[in-house]
């Protein structure tokens, strides 16, 4: 692919705003309103994942961010596990992009990248699936040479890269930081020699989009709960404003050097 670093896309996951709304099972905050001004604040596109015990996002808020989206002319990421029934709503629906991550019912985040090298057998008859209907296929991968090399043996489309252990050390200020991040330059390298597209997302804040923004390969962030948690200080429009002008600025440095 020999990605050259240019304009870097940003994808908003609005999923805890729908954590937020049935904390209360009420009918707010509405995720819909917040894709419109996700949109209207510089993102490229909408992520959303749609949880087997459906801890917030909802099959109601699928049908309408797949109407909205389309509506609109952005894409529409639909984050989900391996399984019949997300392939099934996934074909339904026919979003822009799946994404396939690993998925356990007692986790509460996405807790590591998909293993494809494991579940191979599991795993490609689903992609196949996917692109058969149109679909871009992702697959969430932590940063692991044998995990891009199977990635791209399946013939996914895209790998996003798992930053969270990343994004952690940075946070926690320890040594391993540096390590962890070459680890991502060296993946989103091999991935792109590959012919892989290169997404990357999971715990990325302000302070950590900048290195994460400037390896030249990646082509988009996938950001959320970090900016729907600023948006309670701040609100969403400036939260999402001011990552873009971030990452923004992380490319543009990569461009010039």
């Amino acid at each position: 692919m020999n990605h050259k670093a240019g304009r870097l896309r940003l994808g908003v996951n609005i999923d805890h705003v729908a954590t937020i709304r049935n904390a209360r099972g009420e009918g707010y905050p509405d995720p819909a309103r917040a894709a419109e001004i996700a949109m209207a604040a510089g993102a490229d596109g909408i992520t959303a994942h749609l949880r087997e015990d459906r801890r917030h996002i909802s099959d109601a808020d699928i049908d309408t961010l797949a109407g909205l989206t389309r509506q609109r002319g952005r894409p529409l990421n639909f984050e989900m596990a391996v399984t019949q029934e997300m392939e099934a709503i996934a074909l339904a629906h026919r979003p822009h992009a799946a994404c396939l991550v690993p998925e356990r019912r007692e986790e509460v985040t996405t807790e590591g990248g998909l293993d494809v090298v494991g579940q191979h057998n599991r795993i490609a008859p689903v992609v196949a699936t996917l692109k058969a209907a149109g679909i871009r296929v992702s697959l969430f991968i932590e940063a692991s040479p044998a995990q891009v090399a199977a990635a791209a043996e399946i013939g996914a489309d895209v790998i996003e890269l798992h930053t969270g252990a990343y994004c952690l050390a940075v946070r926690e200020r320890r040594p391993e930081a540096a390590a962890l991040l070459q680890n991502l330059k060296a993946a989103a390298a091999q991935a792109d020699a590959l012919g892989l597209e290169v997404h990357a997302g999971h715990g990325i804040d302000y302070e950590t989009v900048g290195a994460v923004a400037a390896i030249p390969q990646i082509a988009e962030l996938n950001i959320g709960h970090f900016l729907i948690g600023e948006a309670i200080f701040t609100g969403l429009d400036p939260a999402i404003r001011r990552m873009r002008a971030l990452m923004d600025a992380a490319r543009e440095r990569t461009v010039a050097a």
